[in-house]
């Protein structure tokens, strides 16, 4: 079979993917869910059009989402996940014992149930009883919260569609808010390499709202430029302060307590990109 998949990443620029088999395609309340097993990566969720997560390099992204700000906080008892319905950055959140409580916030009930039919390794668990699922507008759960959170974490998807107000300063504030005095939070913020036009805004919107601000990357293949960004706003622990020595193995694959502080080290067109002038969304 010669069928291929192509995520139009820009203009100029299409990602394509040869497909073995079309497990699942419907139009949600929110967007397009496709469910694909690739020739490369195995099964595979596609929102609108983008890859969101496959099994054979989800590790990365949830690892380095999860773990860096889940051990910058000293006793991260109560965490709050948006976006994130694959269950993937959860299943990570877990394996920390300090977490008493998961609250994942994802406005599509369709991804959840893709997730546990065709990603059970990621999804797994969901069905933790320290997990709490909200089916609602994370922007607006946020929102309504004061001092709730040890740590927050936004596993959005790209800013289009109904995850694009999850990028913006007023969110950003409402997530500070949110937060303990002594809380912090992260988001994926795409790629200093395919996204250099928004990535500063977005960095400028995080800065307005926490006093350390630090971004870090890895490396996820299936993402457009493989170079991908995390940025983590804290109110007073700083993720470069971390005695990385105290960090136990909790049976990674990808990240390292040598790569927690090493992450944090950005190439020179990076940073530059986060000095140049930017208006918040």
């Amino acid at each position: 079979m010669n069928v291929w998949f192509y995520e139009e990443h820009k203009e100029n620029l299409r990602i394509s993917y040869r497909v073995k088999k079309v497990l699942a395609h419907k139009k949600t309340n929110y967007q397009e869910l496709v469910v694909l097993d690739m020739e490369n990566y195995g099964r595979t969720l596609v929102l609108d059009g983008a890859v969101q997560t496959t099994v054979r390099d989800e590790f990365i992204y949830h690892e380095m989402i999860a773990h860096v700000p889940l051990f910058t906080h000293p006793n991260p008892e109560k965490v709050l996940v948006i976006g994130g319905g694959d269950g993937g950055t959860v299943r990570e959140t877990l394996k920390h014992k300090e977490v008493k409580e998961v609250h994942l916030v994802e406005i599509d009930p369709e991804v959840v149930a893709a997730a546990r039919e065709y990603f059970p390794e990621i999804s797994s668990g969901l069905i933790n009883e320290r997990v709490h699922i909200h089916y609602t507008d994370g922007i607006k759960f946020v929102a309504e919260k004061e001092a709730a959170f040890d740590v927050i974490i936004v596993d959005s998807s790209d800013p289009v569609g109904p995850a694009v107000g999850l990028f913006g300063a007023e969110f950003y504030a409402n997530v500070a808010r949110a937060l303990k005095p002594d809380g912090l939070f992260v988001a994926q913020t795409e790629s200093p390499w395919g996204n250099e036009d928004i990535l500063p805004r977005i960095y400028a919107g995080i800065r307005a709202s926490f006093p350390i601000v630090r971004m870090y990357l890895a490396t996820v293949p299936t993402y457009p430029g493989w170079l991908w960004s995390f940025t983590l706003g804290s109110k007073k622990y700083d993720p470069l302060a971390v005695d990385v020595n105290r960090i136990p193995d909790l049976g990674f694959r990808y990240y390292t307590p040598e790569l927690h502080r090493a992450a944090f080290v950005l190439p020179r067109f990076v940073s530059q990109l986060l000095e140049s002038p930017a208006e918040p969304f």
